[in-house]
């Protein structure tokens, strides 16, 4: 059963994602779909990704007390907002020439070096 409390088999492998810590991307479903954003983390694991200013949320924080050499320091609690991840399937690499959402493949140069790719220009990302 897969559902979302479900784990994955200690010996199963994650298939690679084609999307990587600073690429720009554009959301192409779900809440922000249009919203292009950089990617702050990328989690093979999950298969999710954390893009900037893309699914923001609310986050009730506490006010935390720290003891430094005597003194009592107060973070500052409240209601924070930030980034929630989101699924790679939702979202998709920008074409740095068109500035359109493009497939990404691979191709191998010399010495067996792999070379992202845009599927639809066939240019280096």
């Amino acid at each position: 059963m897969a559902g979302k409390g479900a784990t994955k088999k200690p010996g199963a492998r994650s298939s690679g994602m084609k999307i990587k810590k600073g690429d720009h991307v554009i959301v192409i479903a779900g809440r922000d779909n249009g919203r292009e954003g950089t990617v702050i983390a990328a989690y093979p694991d999950k298969q999710q990704v954390l893009v900037q200013g893309v699914n923001m949320i609310k986050k009730n924080k506490k006010v935390d007390y720290q003891s430094r050499g005597g003194l009592r320091e107060a973070k500052e609690g409240g209601i924070i907002h930030q980034e929630a991840l989101i699924h790679v399937s939702n979202v998709q690499l920008v074409d740095p020439d068109t500035k359109k959402p493009a497939r990404a493949g691979y191709r191998r140069d010399d010495g067996d070096k792999k070379v992202r790719v845009s599927r639809s220009s066939g240019k280096d990302i």
